[in-house]
C-alpha cells in the first residue's frame, strides 16, 4: 500500500513507513492512546520495534521474535529513549495499535470499541518498571501539543492509556510512566 502524503505527518519525526495501517471510516481523531515496548522485552535500542511495525521482525534472533513476528501491528509514532521520534503511519490514517480495547467516551457518553478507528498510537520505548526519560517526556509533550492543534476533538481529557483500554490484557505504559509530570508538561505549555 503506497502512503498517500497529507497533513499528518509531524516534520519532527523520522519517517518509516509502516504497511500496517488503512483508511479511517470516519476521519475522526478524538483519543491519544499512550503505550510502551520494549523488545526484546526489558532491552532497549536496536532495530526490533522498528522492524516489528514494518513487518521485518525475524523469528529466530530471539525466541521472544518467534511469538510475534507474524503479528501485523503498528503505531503513529514511537518515542525512542533519546527523545527521537520515529512515524510510522500517518495521523490521518488508522494504525493498528489498539487490538481488542474499549473507552467510555465522556462527551457522547457511551462506551466505544474499535479504538483504532478514531486514535493516535504513541509508543513509549520503555517498560512497566523502567522509568521514562526527560527527553521522552519532552518529546511527547510537543507530538501532544501538535496533534491538539491538529485534531479539535483532541484535549488532555482525551488522553489514556493502553492499559485503561485494555485491562485485563494490557499493563503499559505501566507505573513506570509519570501521568502528573506528563499532565503538568502539558498544562504548562497553555
Amino acid at each position: 500500500m503506497k502512503r498517500v502524503i497529507s497533513g499528518g505527518l509531524w516534520s519532527m519525526a523520522r519517517q518509516v513507513e509502516s504497511p500496517n495501517y488503512d483508511q479511517r471510516p470516519n476521519g475522526e481523531v478524538s483519543l491519544l492512546l499512550i503505550h510502551a515496548i520494549s523488545l526484546p522485552p526489558g532491552q532497549f535500542s536496536g532495530d526490533a520495534i522498528e522492524a516489528l511495525f514494518t513487518n521485518r521482525l525475524v523469528s529466530e534472533e530471539h525466541p521472544f521474535f518467534a511469538e510475534i513476528s507474524h503479528l501485523r501491528v503498528s503505531a503513529h509514532f514511537l518515542i525512542r529513549r533519546d527523545g527521537q521520534c520515529v512515524q510510522f503511519v500517518d495521523t490521518d490514517h488508522r494504525a493498528w495499535h489498539a487490538g481488542r480495547s474499549s473507552w467510555f467516551d465522556p462527551r457522547q457518553r457511551e462506551w466505544r470499541a474499535v479504538l483504532n478507528d478514531f486514535s493516535v498510537g504513541i509508543e513509549l520505548e520503555g517498560d512497566d518498571a523502567t522509568p521514562f526519560t526527560g527527553a521522552q517526556y519532552r518529546t511527547l509533550v510537543a507530538v501532544t501539543q501538535w496533534l491538539f492543534s491538529r485534531y479539535p476533538l483532541l484535549d488532555k481529557t482525551r488522553i489514556t492509556s493502553h492499559a485503561h483500554v485494555a485491562p485485563l490484557r494490557k499493563t503499559d505504559p505501566g507505573p513506570a510512566f509519570d501521568w502528573a509530570y506528563y499532565q503538568q508538561q502539558l498544562g504548562a505549555l497553555d
